[in-house]
């Protein structure tokens, strides 16, 4: 018991000290892991068009795929959706940097430099999170969590978008964990720092759509609560970075395109009839026979050309079988949690094995977390509704193993540190839950 006491005051005293080194080690571990071990590894479908739109961004011709080669009549043209700008943009600010082959084969070391830094840095916006929701203590051990998580550390050393958009999101939600704070004497309007977590959460949503969802159910949530003018200004915030987009991107669709029109595919993969609730075309061979048929028929429309077709099609599966689709759904809500979907075999038995077993292993915890927060009035609502934006994502779309690491696996961890140490601190005394804008309080 003392243990645990001396434990907790000392993670509760030198919380910041904790939270800086953890970052500092999981900068080593994102290094060590992009540069000792990843190396050389073949890109993704993903990784590659990221890159083609990054090389040509960073070479003037604006956020373009390679001319195709010449191909037969009857041959189908290669997928090429158009993209959201933000990650590209990242990579051709890297790429312009660092001396990057023409056409690589594996992840640029630039890249998995830069992200690894990013890595880093999401590990402080972790910690400071988890010390908002709880106390110093749960900052400290979410910090420590987060610099070896397994999921967070892999990431971080391929060319995809989720490294980015963890940190961008999870800063969004720090802006507005103290926006939402109990007011003090002295502080100011907290309209200013909604408008800014709006402009983040634009940015964000230039890297994943995704993030629109949360715009929506933080607005949603802010209108319940009776606070127009908050929900006005950080839509507003988001709305002054997504709309040049918007309007240069739906000028070149000739019709309305909010960000990429990479979602009627994923929205026909995950509501066809074929699906199996978790995975995306490569973890469904059936699934993906069916696409070439699809594009077989329209060979001669491009990939931006095909969205509106693909939400067609799935909406006119939905209603022709409306039973099936809700037996889809609930093996959706199965696999959002549970991790033994279609994707995750599709890695190598160690990949899946760890992935598995780090999720399995905070679960619980995050789980317990939340619980304690509830039954002591203190939920982070903003980190729920982040996590629920992707659930809502799942949902509709499909839910899959590298949707979920960017923001559900540090959730749980800040939900876990927060019921470690409020089991670390139950009998500390008077310091076990005050959170760092309790401490300048008499």
């Amino acid at each position: 018991m003392i243990t645990r006491l001396a434990i907790a005051r000392w993670l509760h005293e030198r919380s910041r000290s904790v939270i800086v080194a953890a970052a500092v080690v999981g900068l080593a571990a994102r290094l060590a892991f992009g540069f000792l071990y990843w190396v050389d590894k073949p890109l993704t479908h993903d990784e590659g068009e990221y890159l083609e739109l990054a090389r040509n961004l960073a070479a003037g011709h604006g956020l373009t795929y390679d001319p195709l080669p010449p191909q037969p009549p009857d041959e189908i043209p290669p997928q090429r959706f158009g993209r959201a700008p933000g990650y590209p943009a990242f990579l051709a600010a890297l790429i312009s940097l660092g001396s990057v082959d023409a056409q690589p084969r594996s992840t640029p070391a630039v890249v998995k430099l830069a992200q690894a830094v990013v890595g880093s840095i999401g590990v402080i916006v972790i910690g400071l999170l988890a010390a908002r929701a709880g106390n110093p203590a749960a900052g400290a051990l979410a910090a420590i969590g987060a610099a070896v998580h397994p999921p967070l550390v892999w990431i971080c050393a391929y060319a995809l978008s989720e490294a980015l958009y963890s940190v961008l999101a999870l800063a969004c939600a720090l802006i507005l964990l103290d926006a939402t704070a109990s007011p003090r004497s002295g502080q100011r309007s907290p309209l200013i720092a909604v408008a800014l977590a709006g402009a983040l959460a634009g940015i964000a949503a230039l890297v994943r759509p995704v993030m629109v969802l949360f715009v929506a159910l933080y607005a949603a949530w802010l209108l319940l609560r009776r606070v127009p003018v908050h929900a006005a200004v950080f839509v507003l915030g988001a709305a002054i970075v997504i709309a040049p987009w918007t309007q240069q991107s739906s000028e070149r669709a000739r019709r309305f395109v909010l960000i990429a029109t990479e979602g009627g595919v994923t929205f026909w993969t995950g509501n066809h009839p074929l699906a199996r609730g978790e995975g995306d075309l490569a973890a469904n061979p059936q699934l993906k026979s069916a696409d070439m048929e699809l594009r077989a028929r329209h060979r001669q429309l491009d990939a931006d050309a095909l969205e509106p077709i693909y939400y067609r099609e799935a909406f006119d599966h939905i209603r022709a079988d409306p039973a099936r689709w809700l037996g889809l759904m609930g093996r959706k809500v199965f696999y959002q949690w549970i991790p033994v979907g279609p994707s995750y075999r599709q890695h190598s038995p160690l990949y899946a094995a760890t992935s598995i077993g780090s999720y399995l292993a905070v679960l619980p915890f995050g789980i317990a977390g939340l619980v304690w927060l509830v039954r002591n009035r203190r939920v982070p609502v903003v980190l729920l509704l982040l996590a629920a934006s992707q659930v809502l994502a799942g949902l509709i779309f499909l839910p899959q193993e590298r949707f979920r690491i960017p923001v559900i696996d540090p959730v749980l961890l800040i939900f876990a540190a927060v019921w470690l140490a409020s089991r670390a601190t139950a009998l500390a005394g008077p310091f076990s839950y005050r959170r760092p804008e309790d401490q300048k309080k008499p």
